[in-house]
């Protein structure tokens, strides 16, 4: 007769064994330790010659690096911005080169010297609690001796450290020399309270530069106003600077619609409701260019900033703390608007120390 037997125990499952006080409680392996795979020598770890190559191949990639960064900077110095589109677009195009050369290089040496080069050996640090142990600390230290061994930043391969170190200090003078070139070597702030208008100059359409009769403004048209110059100065760098500056904002109003005229001394400085006010926000410099003919107001589309142009562009609304500067003008015996004279205080941004 047959028997009923208890089927066979499934001996494929983890089996937990009962931890021991003070123990955490984890499943067991699941699978074994492989351990770690046969070190598989690279060529230059038994090739000395190969090694001599890779060591010449990152010097060379330190040194080229090294020659971009001379290159950026005598881009720098022989060919400066002149101004024109052509001018700081092949000035750009010749620093951006030497810096791509310069940082190219010191990345690829890097990586080839680490790959090549640098200590290849499979290391095992068993886990241990988190406060090391002064024995550990002692080891850390020496793995980080040998690794600077391993490396060649000590003892060794003198050439490569040399260009590595040169490259990484050459490196920085890509940015800070053209950036300290900037600056330049003009530190008379003063002029910066000033601009190019003066007494008699003609009031020009911005960008042609032809002048304007007072009889070509009729009330409620707008005209972006420059200073008249000759067409070889509006080829200069220097009319860029002086321009941003110097730009106005002209508008003609009814001449009762004016209410207030900010003048010293009870002097006029309009003619017939033409007006014209700095163009450069008083809050952070943005063109103030948006005129509502309804109500007098310019608007400022960066921040908001709203000034009232028939009362001394006076602010009416937003973060800007005073008004635009007021350009006084009058015509000339051909009945060319003209300057009286500069603004008669700064323009643009205010701040705490300024002084009018």
């Amino acid at each position: 007769m047959s028997q009923n037997q208890n089927p066979p125990a499934d001996t494929s499952k983890d089996v937990t064994v009962a931890p021991e006080a003070g123990t955490a409680v984890g499943p067991a392996d699941r699978f074994a330790d492989p351990g770690i795979p046969e070190h598989k020598h690279r060529l230059t770890d038994t090739d000395p010659r190969a090694a001599k190559r890779a060591e010449r191949t990152v010097t060379l990639l330190f040194v080229l690096s090294i020659l971009g960064t001379i290159g950026s900077i005598v881009a720098y110095v022989m060919v400066p911005p002149d101004g024109t589109t052509s001018g700081v677009r092949l000035s750009t195009l010749l620093i951006g080169l030497g810096l791509a050369v310069s940082l190219l290089g010191i990345g690829v040496a890097g990586i080839h010297w680490a790959k090549a080069l640098m200590g290849d050996r499979e290391m095992v640090q068993e886990r241990h609690p988190l406060a090391s142990s002064d024995e550990v600390r002692a080891d850390a230290v020496k793995d980080l001796t040998d690794g600077l061994e391993d490396s060649g930043v000590v003892g060794r391969r003198g050439v490569l450290k040399g260009a590595f170190f040169g490259a990484l200090a050459l490196f920085p003078l890509a940015i800070a020399v053209p950036l300290i070139g900037s600056v330049g070597g003009d530190w008379n702030i003063s002029k910066f309270k000033h601009t190019m208008w003066k007494q008699g100059t003609r009031l020009a359409i911005d960008p042609s530069g032809r002048p304007i009769k007072a009889s070509d403004v009729t009330v409620g048209s707008v005209f972006h106003v420059v200073p008249e110059t000759t067409e070889e100065f509006r080829e200069t760098h220097e009319w860029i600077t002086e321009k941003s500056k110097a730009v106005v904002l002209m508008v003609r109003l009814n001449p009762e619609d004016l209410r207030t005229d900010q003048s010293p001394e009870g002097a006029t400085w309009s003619h017939e409701g033409i007006v014209a006010y700095s163009k450069i926000c008083t809050h952070v410099g943005c063109p103030v260019a948006l005129y509502e003919q309804q109500t007098h107001h310019l608007l400022c589309p960066c921040h908001q900033s709203t000034f009232d142009i028939a009362d001394s562009a006076k602010v009416v609304f937003g973060p800007a703390n005073r008004r635009l500067p007021q350009l006084p003008i009058t015509v000339d015996d051909e009945g060319y608007l003209i300057a009286q004279d500069d603004f008669a205080e700064p323009i643009g941004p205010s701040f705490w120390e300024r002084l009018k």
